[in-house]
């Protein structure tokens, strides 16, 4: 099982945030172990809740709780199928995670 580890970002969604604090957020959001793994299957392929629970092995409660944190970072995206919803990565969420790392060129300084 993956453990999850703790981490304040207080209170302030990285889609909203800005500089360097959004970069933080950002990279903390990504950095749970659990929710590493969820991108990580998520990058291979978009996915429903069942099966990221074949990969991700803990309780149901807590996988929303982890893809609700993904979502409002912006990471991951949402769309229904008949009752199920379907989670894949964002299209920008590689770029922006780059983007956050130190060192990393600004991406909209380096658009044209």
């Amino acid at each position: 099982m993956v453990d999850s580890i703790q981490v304040e970002v207080k209170g302030v969604s990285p889609a909203r945030t800005s500089g360097a604090d959004a970069s933080v957020s950002l990279l903390q959001v990504a950095a749970d172990p659990v929710r590493w793994a969820v991108l990580q299957q998520l990058a291979a392929q978009p996915s429903c809740v069942c099966n990221l629970q074949e990969h991700v092995p803990i309780p149901a409660n807590l996988l929303s709780y982890h893809l609700k944190v993904l979502r409002e970072a912006g990471l991951v995206t949402t769309s229904r199928r008949g009752r199920w919803i379907d989670y894949a990565l964002a299209s920008d969420a590689l770029e922006r995670l780059h983007a956050a790392l130190p060192g990393a060129p600004n991406s909209r300084e380096a658009r044209p």
